[in-house]
């Protein structure tokens, strides 16, 4: 018996359901085709996280071959990013061994994920596309007007925001790399404000602690907490007994210095526990930062012997790569991009020694060899136990770099970064997806752990009001 050709066809094919209803398997495969988005990646979100392609699920992934070459042309560097771009260079051709296809077809990797490798313009070909092609930036566009021309769903994924700019002025979809980042706005900043009761702060006074049922508070997290009496008191959040404790008492100054505020004292505690092995301070200049990191960590390296060394260090931005640019020794080269440690050393040896003793205190402790300075790029590699390490201006840092700077903690070390996430020198970085937001962001629900958000400048009247109308 015949069939109607209809009924052939229905019979013939193989159907799956889509919302309760009998589809053929063809159209199930179309819908899904459409629906499949086309990602182009430029180089910037490459070096910044080099896993960036396995992040795509269900999707294709577009290298432009100039960004192929960009990634080769930084390999030989031995900073960071050369390190991402030798990470990404192998993965890419770690795709050959599957033998899935080509790299110019397409290979197919985990979670759905499609890569390909494509040339941006074959000889002599002319196209409609609006901008000149003689700029890296401007043959990623080219890339992607084509595919879409062609029908292709196409996103350009970029840190760069001219590149984005230039995408939607084209009429093509761009975004910024959102996989490494927090929201600074929302920004865990380490305490709170309570009103309470004025008998709950006089029994915390009393008996040294204060049982709270609070479900959002953070380990070490410090409460300051008010009274409409006017009572107050600033204790800190211990996650092991569900209970506000009371802040290690000072018995003296810590090398000349005082707490001028209460954010300052909260981060002098946090500084001065041995069990919270990373703590982040994050605040505009002047508010005390690398001062309190370096004073604690002379206290704890000189006065008490908890550490070995104090190692400090700051990202080279301005030079580009390293500081081989400039002449003479590493320790020539970097004693301009520490002068700001130097500062702080000097003003700390006058504080606890007198002006007239002070440099002979600041030429002991180099001498002593009990304090390092280094550059960002030399500590990979490194295994650093029982050291008090100070990462200053750590802004600058990417995700990746400050995990390759931690990671090299050893047994007994401290890590401390400072910085502003707001003054960021580094052009594909911006104040949520920097190293210090990125920390806090992951870091937050860990007893081992600690942020403080200062606010308050206290390095001068003038630099004050600079600092709120400037």
């Amino acid at each position: 018996m015949l069939l109607p050709p209809a009924e052939e066809s229905k019979n013939s094919q193989k159907h799956t359901k889509i919302n309760g209803s009998l589809v053929p398997e063809s159209l199930k495969e179309a819908t899904a085709h459409m629906a499949r988005k086309t990602f182009i990646i430029d180089t910037n979100v490459l070096l910044h996280d080099p896993n960036a392609i396995q992040n795509f699920q269900g999707s294709d992934v577009i290298i432009p071959l100039n960004v192929f070459e960009e990634l080769d042309s930084m390999k030989r560097f031995s900073d960071e990013l050369g390190k991402n771009a030798r990470h990404v260079l192998r993965f890419i051709d770690g795709l050959k061994a599957k033998k899935a296809g080509n790299l110019h077809t397409g290979v197919k990797i985990d979670n759905g994920i499609n890569v390909r490798v494509l040339v941006d313009m074959k000889p002599g070909e002319k196209t409609a596309f609006p901008l000149p092609t003689d700029r890296s930036g401007n043959k990623i566009l080219h890339v992607a007007y084509k595919l879409r021309e062609q029908g292709e769903s196409v996103v350009i994924v970029s840190k760069d925001f001219v590149v984005r700019v230039k995408a939607e002025a084209i009429g093509i979809e761009a975004e910024d790399y959102e996989n490494l980042k927090f929201s600074y706005e929302n920004i865990y900043r380490g305490y709170r404000k309570l009103e309470v009761p004025k008998r709950d702060i006089d029994l915390f006074l009393k008996d040294g602690f204060l049982p709270i049922d609070i479900p959002d508070l953070f380990p070490n997290e410090y409460c300051i907490l008010s009274s409409p009496e006017q009572s107050s008191a600033v204790c800190k959040f211990n996650p092991a007994t569900k209970r506000l404790e009371p802040l290690l008492k000072l018995s003296k100054d810590i090398w000349g210095i005082q707490p001028l505020n209460v954010e300052q004292k909260c981060a002098l505690d946090l500084l001065l526990r041995d069990d919270i092995k990373l703590v982040t301070m994050i605040g505009p200049a002047g508010t005390g930062k690398t001062l309190l990191a370096l004073a604690v960590g002379l206290r704890k390296v000189f006065d008490e012997g908890t550490h070995t060394r104090i190692l400090v260090s700051r990202p080279i931005i301005p030079l580009g790569k390293d500081i081989g640019y400039l002449p003479g020794t590493k320790e020539e080269k970097l004693f301009h991009w520490m002068q700001p440690i130097y500062d702080n050393l000097e003003f700390l040896c006058q504080s606890t020694s007198g002006e007239l003793n002070g440099q002979e205190t600041q030429k002991w402790i180099l001498e002593s060899k009990k304090i390092e300075m280094e550059a960002v790029t030399y500590i990979r590699g490194r295994s650093l136990p029982k050291m008090y390490m100070i990462i200053d201006e750590a802004q600058n840092l990417t995700p990746h770099e400050v995990k390759t700077i931690i990671s090299r903690a050893g047994k007994g070390t401290k890590v401390v970064l400072t910085g502003d996430a707001t003054q960021i020198d580094n052009p594909y970085l911006d104040k949520d997806s920097n190293a210090l937001t990125f920390t806090v962001g992951k870091f937050k629900q860990y007893p081992i752990f600690g942020n403080i958000f200062l606010e308050r400048t206290e390095r001068s009247e003038l630099a004050a009001l600079a600092a709120e109308i400037l």
